[in-house]
């Protein structure tokens, strides 16, 4: 298996199935609670931090876009218009398919190729392999990092187990 592919796509296929059930954890305490759902997508840890919504998105799109960009497989634009619980969940569930469709010959020989980040600062440019242990994996698990702690900050009796997940 293709060394780049084998130490992505695997690891963010686990963190975004352990989103989804740290997720669901949310909505189960929230209920319990009395609490609206909203209440958790809207959360911040400051004004100026993405809310957990947000977070989502942008864990689910880094692992995304590491199959786009160094796995080739053709870009599937995502709106970034989740309102609901159910809408965040179906991201995660959306994101674990669209990875699990990635072919690890999509990554074969692909440690030195060009990948360039186009960010509205300017165009970041990476090989294949720093853009996966440089900067997609690190991002990947900051933002699930910040999904946990937001769930936590409200509550929500989460684990290291919980972002872990079943450890083999």
């Amino acid at each position: 298996m293709p060394a780049l592919y084998d130490a992505a796509m695997p690891t963010f296929i686990r963190g975004l199935k352990n989103l989804s059930n740290m997720l669901e954890k949310g909505k189960a305490f929230a209920a319990a609670q009395g609490m609206e759902l909203s209440e958790l997508l809207d959360a911040r840890l400051i004004d100026d931090m993405a809310s957990l919504t947000k977070q989502v998105q942008m864990t689910t799109d880094t692992a995304k876009f590491v199959a786009v960009r160094v796995g080739q497989i053709e870009n599937d634009p995502w709106a970034d218009d989740e309102a609901s619980f159910a809408d965040v969940q179906a991201r995660v569930a959306k994101a674990i398919a669209f990875l699990q469709a990635a072919s690890p010959d999509g990554f074969e020989g692909r440690e030195d190729a060009t990948v360039v980040l186009t960010t509205p600062s300017g165009d970041i440019p990476f090989t294949g392999s720093n853009y996966v242990h440089g900067f997609a994996i690190p991002n990947f698990f900051f933002h699930l990092s910040m999904a946990y702690a937001l769930l936590r900050m409200k509550g929500v009796p989460l684990g290291k187990l919980d972002f872990l997940g079943a450890i083999r």
